[in-house]
């Protein structure tokens, strides 16, 4: 006897019903956000943004970072400019979260918490420099997630 491997429920009959969607507020989370809109307009919608508290870091000799100390200040201001453009951003009937801290592990930690089927973000186009130093938080989210990673490119974001 086979189960099925993907099966149709949740809201209005899709495959998913709670659906996460982090967003850094660039051009690609936009349309990311965008596409999550239009291929799951039934489910429920969670905007996440995690402000990035690694902004408190200082490049060390060795090519990573060394914590500097926090600056509370600092922290404070971008919180409340984070929180104001998220509130922004979300749509009718879409809730709405900030976090502070490492932004993918805080997407799946939101993810985990709210009960999310699925993650959707944008990609951004980076030099194979830039890649191989930092990687990439999508691929970061896709190998720690327990759930679908749905990944979304920027349109004319050609590699």
């Amino acid at each position: 006897m086979t189960e099925p491997v993907f099966s149709q429920g949740g809201a209005g009959g899709q495959p998913f019903s709670r659906v996460l969607v982090g967003t850094d507020f660039s051009a690609a989370a936009d349309h990311a956000l965008a596409v999550a809109r239009l291929r799951f307009p039934g489910a429920l919608r969670r905007l996440v943004h995690v402000t990035d508290a690694r902004v408190t870091a200082t490049p060390d000799l060795m090519g990573g970072v060394t914590p500097a100390a926090l600056d509370p200040t600092l922290l404070h201001t971008l919180e409340s400019a984070d929180g104001e453009r998220l509130k922004a951003l979300a749509g009718p009937g879409e809730e709405a979260e900030l976090l502070v801290g490492d932004p993918v592990t805080g997407i799946l930690d939101a993810a985990e918490h709210w009960g999310a089927d699925l993650i959707v973000v944008g990609t951004h186009s980076r030099g194979a420099l830039e890649h191989f130093f930092l990687g990439s938080s999508a691929e970061k989210l896709i190998s720690r997630s327990l759930v679908p990673v749905l990944t979304v490119r920027l349109p004319g974001d050609g590699r």
